[in-house]
């Protein structure tokens, strides 16, 4: 991972009414306040790349949010993270009551937003974002992704769903999916994968045995969740730069 103190902060004006501050992400990193709210955004070393956004599970923009941004920048993406829920958890009892207590209309508005001030922040802000989400953040990249077509270039979805009509989504999606998961079960991921496919979409999915939702999140997984995490992280990065850019040559 790029050293933070080597981070590159950036230095473009922000959406209408925003500001930059320094440390309250923790690390170093920058972090955003733009007109969708609390965000976390981090570029390569060398500078701005192609834009991901990061939609995180209920347990909020956490340390594992912000590590999954820091990837995506040493990766070569300039990745940002809004804050959907304005508060971490203290556990998953108490992100599934902020998540059923969230405005659904306040949360997509800051998921719209969040593309717009991303595409500004990118190394072409004309071209499409990629969105990596977890859990109901997977489900906000599906819809994000299904809205606004134009600007959403590749999708990844950890653990979650949609059950929305896909017609207008021309982003490719990959899905990592648990084997044993309650809350995003093989029923759900069957029918998606099912109404993608008639559709004519592009859609790879994997399931990875032996792990349960979360498992990509985990602070301290089991060895197979943190060697199915690894594989499903190779395989995004995979599939991003594929779709959206930032080359491993780009990438010193």
């Amino acid at each position: 991972m790029a050293d933070d103190a080597s981070s590159t902060p950036d230095d473009r004006p922000l959406a209408p009414g925003g500001s930059d501050a320094v440390g309250a992400g923790g690390e170093g990193r920058p972090v955003v306040g733009t007109a969708a709210g609390t965000a976390y955004l981090v570029h390569p070393d060398a500078g701005p790349g192609p834009g991901v956004l990061v939609l995180s599970s209920w347990r909020g923009l956490n340390a594992s949010t912000k590590a999954t941004a820091d990837a995506l920048a040493d990766a070569g993406f300039t990745a940002l993270a809004p804050d959907l829920f304005g508060a971490v958890p203290a556990d998953d009892a108490a992100g599934q009551l902020l998540l059923a207590e969230q405005d659904p209309n306040a949360a997509a508005a800051i998921v719209l937003s969040s593309v717009v001030a991303l595409r500004a922040h990118s190394s072409n802000p004309d071209a499409p974002v990629g969105v990596v989400g977890f859990s109901s953040g997977g489900s906000w990249g599906l819809w994000v992704a299904t809205r606004n077509p134009d600007s959403v270039g590749a999708v990844v979805t950890y653990y979650g769903e949609q059950k929305i009509d896909f017609s207008s989504l021309a982003a490719p999606v990959l899905g990592h999916f648990a084997e044993f998961d309650d809350l995003c079960t093989v029923d759900d991921r069957v029918e998606m994968q099912a109404h993608l496919l008639l559709l004519e979409k592009a859609v790879d999915v994997h399931e990875y045995p032996g792990t349960w939702h979360f498992f990509a999140e985990d602070d301290e997984p089991s060895e197979v969740a943190a060697e199915a995490a690894e594989l499903a992280w190779e395989r995004t990065v995979e599939f991003l730069r594929a779709h959206v850019g930032a080359t491993a040559d780009e990438v010193e």
